[in-house]
């Protein structure tokens, strides 16, 4: 293989993994938050998993990121960037899919996630260990 060609970044589609779409049942809520040029453009190439650990796949359509877990497949969120920075986040509430029920705590967990998403390049293998991190955290205040 060329060093060319090893260095060619591959974008994300939605063919590169087994999805679902967007449940029926599902919310919407308003993620204000600004991404600078550098971050849009790492969401832009999505995100292909390459380990058990690496729980997300991840791409964008337009102007709308799609994700999904990477096991199930399943449709977590759908944001859909707007240059005022309000953008707009369609998220599951299908319990069978997907347990939380609180925009309070999806809003924190994918500003998580978005940080995480757009660090370059991206560790799925800290992001996984944080995620544990605060299950156990949660289960422990229960």
């Amino acid at each position: 293989m060329t060093e060319n060609r090893k260095n060619k970044i591959r974008i994300a589609r939605r063919g590169d993994w087994k999805t679902e779409p967007m449940p029926a049942r599902h919310e919407t809520f308003v993620l204000s938050r600004s991404f600078s040029d550098a971050e849009m453009a790492v969401l832009r190439c999505g995100h292909i998993p390459s380990a058990m650990e690496d729980k997300w796949f991840w791409y964008m359509e337009g102007s709308a990121l799609f994700a999904h877990r990477s096991w199930t497949g399943h449709c977590i969120y759908r944001i859909d960037f707007r240059e005022d920075n309000h953008h707009a986040v369609t998220v599951n509430r299908d319990p069978e899919q997907y347990k939380c029920t609180s925009v309070k705590e999806d809003t924190e967990s994918l500003n998580r996630l978005l940080d995480w998403w757009t660090e370059t390049p991206y560790d799925h293998y800290n992001e996984w260990l944080s995620e544990v991190y605060d299950a156990l955290k949660k289960a422990g205040s229960e």
